[in-house]
């Protein structure tokens, strides 16, 4: 039996298409304010008979926060994708975030080894990597400096993280991949989705700041190949191309036929709108659209190289101009 966290989300939901396509004995975690539509809608853009591969998946309501529930949901349990997290940029998130990412990660854990599993896969973030000033591509061996890393998110994954390795420690097969930027269709006001939602509504911005871009598509598959071979306790980068924000958003904007973006923002501006951001926040009470970290990383060029799971999988990405064609195909649809 296989167990999947997070099977509602972006990466979540596409890896339960690509199990079920092979697997008949699925669990996958929902809290009663889930919603089972969007899963049943990214199964739609593989299939048009994705009910009965849909119908596989046994799912148990379940938080990752809450123990006992989770103890419920590892019944016959044997292997396990934890996919969970909570993302923000937002710095009053911080504490939920802590609780979900670190805390809802050692639950996971502690079942694993409670139940002896036999594997675990962890969906952890390039955010848990130490940034090269000097343009080298980052691969796994750059280890994460807390000490110079102190936003929320990161630091939340980071503590993920070494609860998975804990795992190992105590004798679970366990494997880690650090995707980029992940774009997938389905999940249209949250993550990635949004950056494809305000394009086609009309985006005048853009940075050129560089990051890691891949496919969900690709995401998933690694995963899966790594959970079906004998690699264990290794981490792995998961990117396709580093690409600069403009490229992205002009890519996009070209594939939706709308108007590219024209303003190129600036680091001046970027730290005025952070600080206008929080000002209109705190009244508000709504979560602002640019934070300072976030404002700080749209202009950071880090490249990240893939080269050390295309070795050991011989593995193909898929370009990511073709990912971006098939998103906004399905987004217009």
């Amino acid at each position: 039996m296989i167990l999947v966290t997070g099977g509602t989300g972006l990466v979540g939901s596409h890896l339960l298409y690509h199990l079920s396509l092979k697997h008949d004995s699925i669990k996958a975690i929902y809290r009663n304010t889930s919603n089972l539509n969007a899963v049943k809608n990214v199964f739609s853009y593989y299939s048009k008979d994705f009910e009965p591969l849909f119908n596989k998946i046994e799912w148990v309501e379940a938080d990752i926060t809450d123990v006992y529930s989770l103890e419920l949901a590892f019944n016959n349990v044997k292997k396990v994708y934890h996919a969970a997290a909570m993302i923000s940029f937002n710095p009053k998130d911080y504490r939920t975030m802590r609780k979900i990412n670190i805390e809802g990660t050692s639950n996971i854990v502690n079942l694993c080894i409670a139940n002896k599993i036999d594997k675990l896969c962890f969906v952890s973030s390039i955010a848990t990597l130490e940034k090269n000033l000097n343009f080298k591509p980052i691969d796994e061996t750059c280890e994460w400096n807390i000490e110079k890393n102190n936003y929320g998110y990161a630091i939340t994954k980071y503590g993920a993280e070494m609860e998975i390795w804990r795992a190992s420690q105590e004798g679970i097969d366990m494997v880690i991949v650090n995707p980029g930027v992940i774009l997938g269709a389905g999940f249209w006001h949250q993550g990635s989705g949004q950056m494809f939602t305000k394009i086609y509504k009309g985006l005048p911005f853009y940075s050129t700041g560089v990051t890691g871009y891949v496919s969900v598509k690709d995401v998933v598959e690694i995963m899966i190949q790594l959970m079906e071979s004998t690699i264990k306790n290794e981490r792995f980068i998961v990117v396709s191309e580093n690409r600069s924000f403009k490229d992205v958003f002009l890519e996009i904007s070209k594939n939706f036929q709308k108007k590219p973006p024209t303003i190129k923002v600036s680091k001046f501006m970027s730290e005025i709108g952070w600080r206008v951001g929080r000002f209109i926040s705190f009244f508000s009470g709504k979560a602002p659209i640019l934070t300072k970290n976030s404002a700080k990383s749209i202009h950071n060029k880090h490249y990240y190289s893939s080269e050390k799971i295309i070795q050991q999988l011989n593995y193909s990405f898929t370009p990511i101009e073709q990912t971006i064609k098939t998103i906004c195909m399905l987004y217009k649809k």
